[in-house]
């Protein structure tokens, strides 16, 4: 039955992570190219220059849904690993596009495909993994983004060094298309699909699923989960949530080289440094928050956490650079740490039928909370020639995001409490 159940992890948590990892480094990049001459060799100006690190987030919003559905109805498998036939594509052209108009369409469609991988790879792990492992399970799917981001930052440094801006994202954009032909041999939807899996390990998981959904008040179907003051008041939460997350992620090369007289690889080094807090912290959150059962407590305090470093860094100024540069280390670090026990809240307060589409929803307006962040705190930047209005951006949407976090409680429509007893 170890073993098994050791099978489970073992198969299934690496591909989720090397896959979110893919989709991460095509994702995130775009800060590296800017930084490293793309928009002088193609003449883009800020507020362009803005648009086209925002665009991504925009796609991103649109095909959220229909993603979850396809994903929850179909097949989650199949749905994942078109998207990566595509991403594969747009990433690699990305290094190819000379005219501005066609890069604009590149980054745009490239968020279409990359929006079915998160909600896909949730769904998909809600089908193996059982309540007191989701919280760990969704953490090692996100563990993607930050340590993708630790890596990418030293090696993006190094290649744009060795093979320019075009070089970097050519070579980036090429292994998802290798990994949709090892994917499609490695992934189930169901554990009952799945021949090197022991049959009655398979029905344990089933079984386990099936009273954990006993257990939750039904949803009549999507509009109604849609307008359940839970999902609406985690809209609101993720929306500003991202809008930190995402000023963050995608501008804080350029942030670093022009707070500080340092070169590219240096400043992919000390873009890596957050990231590693991050990774670390999320493990900790994760496996804590499996162990209490709780959930809104492994989410609020790191956020509200994140909104103080970000305070503190604007008030450091560029004067005192170091001291800022670890503040914003804290700042990623504690952003990145809730990310496993808040998914996993939804799962637990939504029934199956919705709770994927929910999810997609929620994960949808973090997108558009993406969008805004990244064009806001790009715009900001150029337009001020410096980075202290966008930390105070940061900082509010983020100490916003953690008061809503608090406010967040079960649907009044049955239980008030999780059937093991525990709050939320």
């Amino acid at each position: 039955m170890a073993s098994a159940s050791s099978n489970r992890w073992g198969r299934l948590i690496p591909v989720a992570f090397i896959t979110y990892s893919l989709a991460y480094v095509d994702r995130a990049n775009y800060s590296f190219g800017a930084a490293a001459g793309m928009a002088r060799d193609l003449h883009i100006t800020e507020g362009a220059g803005s648009l086209l690190g925002a665009l991504f987030f925009l796609g991103y919003f649109f095909f959220q849904i229909p993603a979850a559905r396809y994903a929850e109805t179909r097949s989650a498998k199949k749905i994942i690993i078109a998207s990566l036939v595509v991403w594969g594509v747009l990433a690699t052209a990305t290094g190819l596009i000379s005219d501005i108009i066609l890069l604009y369409i590149d980054r745009f469609m490239l968020g279409v495909a990359e929006s079915v991988v998160l909600p896909g790879m949730l769904i998909l792990l809600s089908h193996w993994f059982t309540r007191p492992e989701r919280s760990r399970a969704a953490t090692f799917l996100i563990l993607g983004n930050p340590i993708t981001v630790l890596w990418m930052s030293v090696v993006s440094g190094y290649l744009v060094q060795a093979v320019g801006w075009r070089g970097m994202f050519i070579i980036e954009g090429a292994p998802p298309l290798l990994w949709a032909l090892i994917l499609w041999w490695l992934i189930d939807d169901y554990p009952a699909q799945a021949k090197w899996m022991d049959p009655e390990e398979a029905r344990r998981v089933a079984a386990a699923l099936a009273a954990e959904q006993r257990g939750i008040p039904e949803i009549g179907g999507y509009g109604q989960a849609f307008r359940t003051p839970v999902v609406l008041m985690l809209v609101v939460q993720y929306f500003c949530w991202s809008i930190g997350v995402y000023g963050f992620v995608l501008w804080l090369p350029s942030m670093l080289k022009a707070a500080g007289s340092i070169g590219i690889v240096e400043v992919g080094w000390l873009s890596a440094a957050p990231y590693l807090l991050a990774a670390l912290l999320m493990v900790a959150a994760s496996f804590a928050s499996d162990r209490l059962g709780r959930r809104r407590l492994f989410v609020w305090p790191f956020l509200l956490l994140a909104a103080v470093a970000f305070y503190g860094s604007y008030w450091m100024g560029s004067d005192h650079f170091w001291l800022s540069f670890a503040l914003l280390v804290i700042a990623g670090g504690t952003m990145y740490a809730p990310y496993g026990p808040f998914f996993a809240l939804i799962q637990e307060v939504l029934p199956k039928n919705v709770a994927g589409a929910a999810t997609a929803l929620i994960n949808g307006f973090g997108a558009l909370g993406s969008f805004v962040g990244s064009y806001a705190v790009g715009w900001l930047n150029g337009t001020t020639g410096s980075s202290d209005v966008s930390y105070l951006l940061m900082a509010g949407a983020l100490l916003l995001s953690s008061v809503l976090m608090l406010l967040v409680h079960r649907p009044q429509i049955g239980l008030s409490r999780r059937p093991d007893g525990y709050p939320l």
